[in-house]
């Protein structure tokens, strides 16, 4: 799921608190799914990082923002998500795109 360069040591910490009762209910719900919570969590940050669209459209509906905004963004996303499709372009080939725009124009 990631090209991710792997360096530096696996000290970092990723730390929150909750409730009692949610984080049975997150234990119980990883139990049923064969996943640890470590696993859980890499997978969920790594989709996010990657800027996978199935997080990213669930980050939209809940981070802080004004309608007229949301509005703005699904539109933008569902145009560009479109246009991909139009030329047939697969997800990969559309980062593809970007990654080779970026190392050519480094200052954009």
């Amino acid at each position: 799921m990631s090209n991710e360069i792997d360096y530096g040591k696996l000290t970092k910490k990723i730390v929150f608190t909750d409730n009692d009762h949610r984080q049975a209910k997150l234990i119980i719900k990883l139990r049923q799914d064969g996943l640890s919570q470590s696993a859980f969590f890499r997978h969920i940050i790594t989709a996010y990082l990657e800027e996978d669209n199935r997080i990213l459209s669930y980050i939209d509906e809940v981070k802080p923002q004004s309608k007229k905004h949301k509005i703005k963004t699904d539109k933008l996303r569902n145009a560009g998500t479109q246009r991909a499709q139009d030329l047939g372009l697969s997800d990969q080939q559309v980062v593809d795109i970007f990654d080779v725009i970026a190392k050519e124009h480094p200052d954009l």
